[in-house]
C-alpha cells in the first residue's frame, strides 16, 4: 500500500506561486498515475493535472493549463505541483492521488484513484 502525505499549502495573495509536494511511501514501485486534485465546500473534487509515473507524460485541465506545472522526482518519491500566478479561484484544499492500473475513467476523473493524501489548504487573496 501507498502512503500520501502533501505539504506546501498556505495563503498568498493573486498573482503570487505556490509548491505543493506529496509524499510517498510504501510500494511506490508499482505506481501506474499519479494526481493532483482540488476541492471546495459543497463541489466536486476537481481534477487539475496528471502524471503517468514511468514515462513522465503529463497532461492538464484547462483551468490550469499554463500556469500549473506537475512533475515528480523518483529518488525522493515526491510528487509536486507549482503553481503559478494564483487566483482567488484557486482557493481549495488541494489532495494528491495515486493509482496503479489504467481505469474506464480518465486520469483526471477521482474515480480513477485508489489512495489519496489528506489534502493541503490554498488560500489565495484578491
Amino acid at each position: 500500500q501507498v502512503h500520501l502525505v502533501e505539504s506546501g499549502g498556505g495563503s498568498v495573495q493573486a498573482g503570487g506561486s505556490l509548491r505543493l509536494s506529496c509524499a510517498a511511501s510504501g510500494n511506490t514501485y508499482s505506481t501506474f498515475r499519479m494526481g493532483w486534485f482540488r476541492q471546495v465546500p459543497g463541489k466536486e473534487r476537481e481534477g487539475l493535472a496528471f502524471i503517468y509515473s514511468k514515462v513522465g507524460n503529463t497532461y492538464y485541465a484547462d483551468s490550469v493549463k499554463g500556469r500549473f506545472t506537475i512533475s515528480q522526482e523518483n529518488a525522493k518519491n515526491t510528487l509536486y505541483l507549482e503553481m503559478n500566478t494564483l487566483k482567488p479561484e484557486d482557493t481549495a484544499t488541494y489532495y494528491c492521488a495515486a493509482a496503479w492500473s489504467p481505469t474506464a475513467a480518465g486520469g483526471l476523473s477521482a474515480s480513477a484513484y485508489r489512495v489519496w493524501g489528506q489534502g493541503t489548504q490554498v488560500t489565495v487573496s484578491s
